[in-house]
């Protein structure tokens, strides 16, 4: 029941947002949504199947665009363009998947790396696509729903991120208590006796893998609609890496946790770091080394340290 509470009250807090802060903290808060999201979907393979990546990345960028050309020359239903971009997404999980997914521990790491590497070099290269390395500009401001007008201000703007992020948090935080779930979690555990018992375990951590890259694609998606703005450098290494770091910093396993984790992340990087400009990349060097001396189990641990940590 508290649990529940503290949800309800943070969901009001968040909603109460825009009457409260200005308008660059509400456009650093439609940032940390949409990378928390990111750092939903990196946690559903580190956190809960066990599989460690740094490709995410290549999915969200190619959610981002995939979003920005729905935008520009089909529709600026915002839902649509998410929708869209989290099918292209599993998609493009779905055709580099087969090969991460026989890979486990660091093995799978590299690959995941090289796969987002490959994304990155490509978005850069793909003129007639991704308009290069001038980045993909024009976008118009996204609409909620047909007839209505288009979301020009930061708070609607949010408002609508903070509607898609619940809705997809809810349906991660229900697969990850389902039976597919827990043959995830089995996976990460003790996937040999898993393969005993006549589970495929390689299907199920490729379907993870896709889901994940749904999620990754929908925040793409999001990331358009908030910054109107891609480029290359959207799925670069660091991306993957800072969402990563999120992971680590919230607490594998956790979704929630992951998204705090996301808040201290772009805070650390883009409001503590303007205080100290040029040394960012540094903030967050210390942050990662405090977290994980201070915090093993992560911002989850301090909740439930004794038992497993769960969404």
């Amino acid at each position: 029941m508290m649990r529940r509470l503290v949800g309800v009250g943070v969901v009001v807090a968040l909603c109460a947002m825009p009457w409260i802060v200005d308008a660059y903290s509400i456009s650093t808060l439609s940032r940390i949504l949409t990378f928390g999201l990111l750092a939903i979907s990196v946690n559903l393979l580190t956190g809960v199947t066990g599989l460690p990546t740094l490709g995410q990345s290549a999915y969200f960028g190619v959610g981002a665009y995939t979003g920005a050309i729905v935008a520009t020359t089909m529709s600026d239903l915002g839902p649509l363009q998410l929708v869209l971009s989290a099918v292209a997404g599993a998609v493009a999980a779905a055709i580099t998947g087969p090969v991460a997914v026989r890979a486990r521990g660091v093995s799978f790491l590299m690959i995941t790396l090289a796969i987002g590497e490959i994304g990155y070099s490509a978005a850069g290269r793909l003129d007639g696509i991704t308009r290069g390395t001038d980045g993909f500009s024009g976008i118009p401001p996204v609409v909620a729903a047909p007839g209505m007008a288009p979301f020009v201000q930061d708070g609607l703007v949010y408002y609508y991120v903070l509607v898609m992020f619940l809705l997809l948090y809810g349906l991660v935080a229900l697969l990850v208590r389902s039976p597919f779930g827990l043959t995830l979690r089995g996976i990460r555990d003790n996937e040999d006796r898993l393969r005993a018992v006549g589970y495929n375990t390689t299907a199920y951590a490729l379907a993870a893998y896709c889901i994940a890259g749904a999620l990754a694609g929908a925040a793409g998606s999001l990331w358009t609609s908030t910054q109107n703005f891609v480029a290359p450098g959207d799925m670069g290494f660091q991306v993957a890496a800072l969402a990563l770091l999120a992971v680590v910093i919230g607490g594998l396993g956790s979704m929630w946790c992951s998204v705090v984790g996301a808040a201290i992340v772009i805070l650390t990087r883009d409001y503590i770091g303007g205080y100290f400009p040029g040394h960012g990349t540094l903030l967050l060097g210390i942050v990662f080394v405090v977290a994980v001396y201070t915090l093993p189990r992560g911002l989850a641990g301090l909740r439930r340290p004794k038992a497993e940590v769960r969404s």
